[in-house]
């Protein structure tokens, strides 16, 4: 299949990249920047140009923004759309993180209908934070569950807020436009909690590392010497799982019109810290001596038996993923 991965560049687009190549699919990536976009082909010096390449797109959130890239000879079979901001470094809520996501992904999605009649599915990287509800948790979360946030929470709380408003109405949008407008292609989301893994994108510094990866990276370098901090996302994926979940859900025909919630179960810091100085003796001076080890007792259960069923998933543990984030980051100087 020829397929267009939107976000090239980010954390869990890269991993695609490579899962979709694994898989002998032909790839088209947007970036922002040439350079991003080289960094890209240079981790593929043996893939030709034909079987992977790139467009830029400057800024998802404009109109029309996405209207030459979908067009292609040959044409795209499916669309990845993973490009959406996550970060905290909010100023404006509504110009920092909700415009990029919601009208990248309806914007993305008009340009699929009327220049791309040949695509067929549609691949939407949701999250965690359009299924959880931080004001009362149901007894199980799966893909029935619906963040109850507001716009106008979203755009007066917090940053943390915002973002969970961002991919949730970014991804209530896609399934409206879908059921609207009747497009050539059918819909999924993956919808992952905190990804974390080993680092394959382009970053400047470990000082801007991805927002999910930046706990392990404060451990190992001393920064929670005098205490591990509280777990705050409890929930989990390897970054490898949440690519290859959005690989299966564009090549499954029985994928179309669901939501996957992709997680592979609950973890807490102190196990992390414990992986971390099993795995790499010479950072055990780096953490704490002794902690206590929090508590896995979680005021909710979950269900991602959907993952497994349709598109085949069986998860990483967490000890593989933190051992190849810590090598990945050392690799990087950290």
């Amino acid at each position: 299949m020829k397929v267009l991965v939107t976000g090239g560049s980010g954390f869990i687009a890269a991993h695609v990249i490579d899962s979709l190549l694994q898989g002998g699919h032909n790839v088209v990536f947007t970036a922002r920047t040439a350079s991003k976009a080289d960094h890209i082909l240079q981790n593929h010096q043996n893939i030709p140009k034909d079987r992977l390449s790139y467009v830029i797109v400057e800024d998802i959130a404009k109109e029309n923004a996405f209207d030459e890239a979908v067009k292609s000879d040959p044409p795209f079979d499916a669309v990845l759309h993973t490009a959406s901001p996550f970060h905290f470094n909010v100023t404006d809520p509504k110009k920092d993180l909700l415009d990029p996501a919601i009208v990248g992904t309806t914007g993305i999605l008009k340009s699929i209908k009327s220049y791309a009649p040949s695509v067929k599915r549609v691949v939407v990287t949701s999250s965690f934070a359009a299924i959880v509800n931080p004001k009362q948790s149901p007894e199980v979360y799966d893909e029935s569950c619906w963040n109850p946030v507001t716009m106008e929470e979203a755009l007066k709380t917090d940053p943390s807020t915002a973002y969970r408003g961002s991919k949730t109405f970014a991804e209530k949008a896609a399934w409206d436009f879908v059921e609207k407008e009747k497009p050539n292609f059918d819909l999924c989301t993956a919808n992952p909690p905190l990804v974390i893994g080993p680092v394959v994108h382009q970053f400047d510094s470990l000082t801007s590392l991805n927002t999910s990866n930046e706990n392990v990276r404060d451990m190992i370098q001393g920064k929670f010497k005098d205490g591990l901090p509280p777990t705050r996302v409890a929930l989990w994926v390897d970054v490898r799982d949440i690519a290859l979940a959005h690989v299966r859900a564009m090549e499954r025909p029985d994928a179309g019109g669901k939501r996957f919630f992709v997680t592979a179960g609950f973890f807490t810091n102190s196990e992390v810290a414990d992986i971390i100085k099993k795995n790499f003796p010479d950072l055990v001076s780096k953490l704490p001596d002794n902690y206590d080890a929090q508590s896995k007792e979680f005021p909710y259960k979950i269900d991602n038996s959907r993952s497994n069923e349709v598109l085949g998933l069986q998860y990483r543990s967490l000890e593989e993923s933190i051992t190849d984030l810590v090598k990945s980051l050392k690799a990087a100087g950290a």
